[in-house]
């Protein structure tokens, strides 16, 4: 699996079981190639009439590595792949790629629910590993403005609810890069803008939360949440998930556009993730070098660039220092995204510590620290595992 001739003990901290510290449930149900397609694509819309999302670095991928998993040989055509996957099923599908993995604890943000997608605790025992729960505020939020009657009742039910849900979880995460941008102001909204926006919210309790202002609020609240139960909080930047169609533009989700807010939290003492950063991976790798309690993964970016991956990792590595990187698939929808995840991470990180060996610049003994410190040892640090 590993590209490139490594010393034993660089091998050995690679291979080791990995703590995918941001993942997601995969579907329990048959798909069709249709439903297949869309879920490997982030854009969520099909292929152009006549062509194909496996015509894309992660189909050729899957096609590759995805394959000999499920008893086809590597490069199987992609209408017998699908046939295969049918013909095994769903559950065993799931399995065999979830502990291919090679995952020993999954950390699974609840913000992509449903009943068609697995469970943490089903995810765990597919993948044959531990698994812990990160908490999506914005789903606690949306639940709540379901319930509540009054601005009052949202706001106090809404700090209960996260401090609930943070009392059995490991961290908390927020898309408000993909509902606003990550160029919100910086400042906790005033008492009276909240009260304001949250009458306008009851009125239509339904919708995805895209208010900045109670975003803001949100965000705040869960951070106070946070800093009580010592929980770091993940922020979705750059590439990926479109988030139900409300995604302002991939240049409004560049973290170095959050600088102000990153500054406020360091006297404060929660930790931030910034999760998938790609293409702004080097301004993600520039913040977390510059402030203690900022963390990076280039995440879902490797499985998407397939064969490309090294260079990605190589980037984030100039700078970020290595007990800042964590490792993330951001596995979703289907298990071949957490097992390309891993292998992808893998392979990527296996080029880099060579490359480095190669030119003098690191002993084994660095290499083999640095694969551990990311592949497992940083996570079990920040979510106190």
């Amino acid at each position: 699996m590993l590209p490139v001739d490594l010393p034993d003990t660089v091998r050995d901290a690679l291979l080791a079981p990995l703590i995918d510290h941001h993942c997601h449930g995969v579907r329990r149900d048959d798909l069709s190639r249709a439903q297949f397609e869309l879920l490997i694509n982030e854009g969520g819309c099909p292929a152009p009439p006549g062509t194909t999302h496996f015509d894309a670095p992660i189909g050729a991928a899957i096609r590759r590595w995805c394959a000999p998993v499920l008893g086809l040989e590597p490069h199987t055509a992609a209408a017998l792949y699908l046939a295969r996957r049918a013909e095994l099923g769903a559950e065993e599908v799931n399995r065999r790629l979830l502990r291919a993995a090679g995952v020993g604890a999954f950390l699974v943000d609840t913000g992509m629910e449903g009943a068609e997608l697995l469970t943490a605790a089903e995810l765990a025992r597919h993948g044959d590993a531990a698994a812990n729960e990160v908490v999506s505020i914005e789903q606690i939020e949306h639940d709540v403005a379901e319930m509540a009657q009054l601005a009052l009742d949202y706001m106090d039910s809404l700090a209960e609810e996260l401090s609930a849900w943070a009392a059995r979880a490991v961290g908390m995460a927020t898309v408000i890069g993909y509902r606003c941008g990550l160029d919100f102001d910086p400042s906790r909204p005033s008492r009276g803008a909240v009260i304001a926006a949250a009458n306008r919210r009851l009125s239509d309790p339904k919708e995805p939360l895209t208010d900045p202002i109670l975003l803001r609020y949100l965000l705040w609240t869960a951070v106070d949440v946070a800093r009580e139960r010592g929980l770091p909080v993940q922020f979705h930047a750059g590439f990926g998930d479109p988030d139900h169609g409300f995604h302002p533009g991939l240049h409004r989700t560049d973290p170095a556009r959050m600088t102000t807010f990153v500054k406020a939290l360091q006297p404060i003492g929660v930790p931030v993730v910034l999760l998938h950063c790609y293409p702004f991976h080097r301004q993600a790798a520039y913040l977390a070098s510059v402030f203690p309690h900022v963390y990076v993964d280039v995440g879902l970016a490797l499985t998407h660039s397939a064969a490309g991956s090294a260079r990605i990792m190589d980037e984030l590595l100039e700078l970020v220092p290595f007990h800042k990187q964590l490792f993330g698939s951001d596995c979703h929808g289907v298990a071949e995204t957490g097992h390309l995840g891993a292998l992808y991470f893998r392979r990527a990180l296996a080029a880099t510590l060579k490359s480095r060996l190669d030119a003098g610049e690191w002993s084994a003994a660095d290499a083999a620290r640095v694969a551990h410190m990311i592949g497992s040892g940083n996570a079990r640090r920040v979510y106190r595992l």
